[in-house]
């Protein structure tokens, strides 16, 4: 009955709920997530669409997005015209996305698709965003464990934005969350950030999370690093503030070792050694380098914020085995572009 249900309606211009799959390097395993969602989807009420974004894989992910059956289901399968990072590849999804509710899901099954209905169950109660919230990270090393609740911490310390702890993009919004995404204007994009700005009630829903199904991980160290960066910059100007506040100790401790070494020289004749003089200088040097390269990174995207470039831009778009013309058009809304 699930199944007459989608396809009777698949070729409606709204779909009770649209699927976001960003994709990269997910050869190995797209086949089996596309069968798991499929059938988590077919089995709801109402329609649903699942939109597959290529994010300039290098291996065979394309083609085999491509060779994916609809199941019923309206399924769309956008390329960018290169890698724009994970994030990029979500947002890309978040525009063309028509349903009155979104999810946003990895493909490499470490969060279950069969999730589905009972975030659409909570969702029918009165959530405006359900977030899956890990309960256990299978297959991740105790580091990465580790430094991901470092991080969720600290973020939400210095953001003041209230930022659930152990919760990734794996979430459902509704459509006023989705177009109040798709009218925001960062360039550095951190999704699960700006979903708990936005605010409106958000619930969360425990679960395990399993390791990969396939290949390896796309989120190594630099990336994660990275991804914090845009966090903690995007959301926080306590840095800054923090920064300003060391300084002024780091005056205060240099006027008083000034001080020291003025009393010492006078009181004992001794002459200060390189050792202490070199460490003084090393250590405010540290600071002053610190302070830069950290008021750089505030400055810097601020100027590439400033140039207003597209977030992505879309190469190709196949609809149920049909080819879109995207738009190109390079205004707001637009999908190559994504302004």
């Amino acid at each position: 009955m699930a199944r007459t249900s989608v396809t009777r309606r698949k070729n409606q211009t709204g779909f009770a709920v649209s699927v976001v799959v960003p994709c990269f390097n997910e050869e190995e395993g797209i086949a089996e997530f596309h069968r798991r969602l499929a059938a988590a989807l077919c089995a709801l009420p109402g329609s649903g669409e699942i939109i597959y974004v290529n994010d300039g894989s290098a291996d065979q992910t394309l083609q085999a997005l491509n060779r994916l059956p609809d199941e019923g289901l309206c399924l769309r399968v956008v390329n960018l015209s290169r890698n724009f990072g994970h994030q990029m590849a979500a947002s890309a999804g978040l525009a063309l996305a028509r349903g009155q509710r979104v999810l946003i899901i990895d493909a490499d099954l470490q969060d279950p698709p069969e999730l589905l209905p009972d975030m659409m169950r909570l969702m029918d109660e009165g959530a405006d965003v359900v977030y899956g919230q890990r309960v256990s990270r299978r297959g991740e090393s105790r580091f990465k464990l580790a430094s991901a609740a470092l991080f969720y911490r600290m973020l939400r310390r210095l953001s003041g934005v209230d930022i659930p702890r152990d919760a990734g993009d794996f979430r459902l919004i509704t459509r006023q969350i989705a177009d109040i995404l798709n009218a925001m204007p960062e360039q550095h994009r951190f999704l699960r950030g700006m979903v708990a700005m936005v605010g409106f009630r958000q619930v969360a829903l425990p679960y395990e999370r399993d390791a990969r199904h396939a290949g390896v991980t796309h989120y190594p160290l630099g990336r994660m690093l990275g991804l914090a960066i845009d966090g903690i910059t995007g959301f926080a100007t306590a840095p800054l503030r923090a920064f300003f506040q060391l300084s002024a100790i780091v005056g205060l401790m240099a006027v008083a070792l000034a001080g020291w070494t003025l009393y010492s020289y006078f009181a004992f004749s001794t002459t200060p050694g390189w050792p202490s003089l070199m460490s003084t200088v090393l250590f405010f040097s540290a600071i002053q380098i610190f302070g830069i390269a950290l008021i750089g990174e505030y400055v810097g995207r601020t100027f590439i914020q400033t140039k207003s470039r597209p977030l992505y831009l879309v190469q190709s778009i196949q609809e149920n085995g049909k080819p879109i013309k995207p738009n190109r058009s390079g205004r707001k809304g637009s999908h190559a572009s994504g302004r």
